[in-house]
């Protein structure tokens, strides 16, 4: 198993490193085009449709961003701050209903929700390397922080459970310490990799830290990190709700492509809706 994870590590990185560092768009365009046809193919497959029915869905989703991505050079503040909302909102109400009520929510609607989160955080990726290649990693390494570091406080201290009913691993003081990871994270950032190396642009932690009063910058911190907390929740209720541990074998040794990318999904748009009140 190990081994399986280090390969398939090494072969998205060779894939994954050209397509961040191409003078055009294009190559990173393409490669996580790819990624989201594979994940819209899983969620369809998760809600109920067949192979035939998943694949479908997968095309279309990849259609519908190379043609957004081809008619559309900017996105408006307000469209951010709309999918931003209904991820709140949505992922609230989703993490209510628990495992045993998202079945009830009619299909298609799942689909076509599936579909729009998925269209959405895709153009928040584009999205985003189009500002510099700086303020795209660093909201990466706000949803890998978050991750690591509420592991390991969920780890060693972890008490109360978060949701047990979706992810029993998890743990309220391992949020916590997820949120004081992406602080830590956020200081050191702003104050040394910004300052001292010859970025490309201005990353997400400085845009927040310095176009904005520290109680809201802080906030904006917290509301990032607990939105990577539900999409990784909202991801695993999906499948809890099937009995499905990975969302698919695509990644040997990952599992599926949802399974790496969920925490990324409402983090990208909000990320985007957050940087625009710098």
């Amino acid at each position: 198993m190990l081994r399986a994870r280090i390969i398939t590590a090494l072969v998205l990185l060779s894939l994954l490193l050209p397509a961040l560092f191409a003078q055009s768009p294009l190559p990173f365009e393409v490669f996580t085009l790819a990624l989201m046809a594979a994940a819209g193919w899983e969620w369809g497959r998760l809600n109920g449709q067949g192979q035939r029915g998943a694949l479908v869905l997968g095309v279309v989703l990849a259609l519908s961003c190379a043609l957004t991505i081809w008619k559309i050079d900017t996105v408006p503040a307000p469209v951010w701050w709309a999918i931003a909302v209904m991820w709140i909102l949505g992922g609230a109400a989703a993490l209510r209903l628990g495992p045993r009520g998202w079945p009830r929510v009619p299909q298609q609607l799942r689909l076509v929700l599936g579909a729009l989160m998925l269209w959405a955080a895709w153009l928040a990726l584009t999205q985003a390397w189009a500002r510099g290649l700086n303020f795209l990693l660093s909201v990466f390494c706000l949803v890998w922080m978050a991750d690591i570091a509420a592991y390991a406080c969920g780890k060693a201290l972890g008490r109360r459970k978060l949701a047990p009913t979706i992810s029993p691993g998890k743990s309220w003081e391992g949020a916590i310490g997820g949120f004081l990871g992406v602080l830590l994270l956020a200081v050191l950032w702003s104050q040394w990799l910004d300052r001292h190396l010859g970025v490309d642009s201005a990353s997400l932690f400085q845009t927040l830290l310095q176009g904005q009063a520290w109680p809201l910058a802080l906030l904006s911190l917290m509301l990032l990190g607990a939105m990577s907390v539900v999409g990784d929740l909202f991801e695993s209720l999906v499948k809890r709700a099937v009995g499905a541990k990975d969302s698919s074998r695509l990644l040997p040794g990952h599992g599926g492509v949802l399974d790496r990318i969920d925490a990324l999904l409402p983090v990208f748009p909000l990320a985007m809706a957050l940087s625009s009140l710098s």
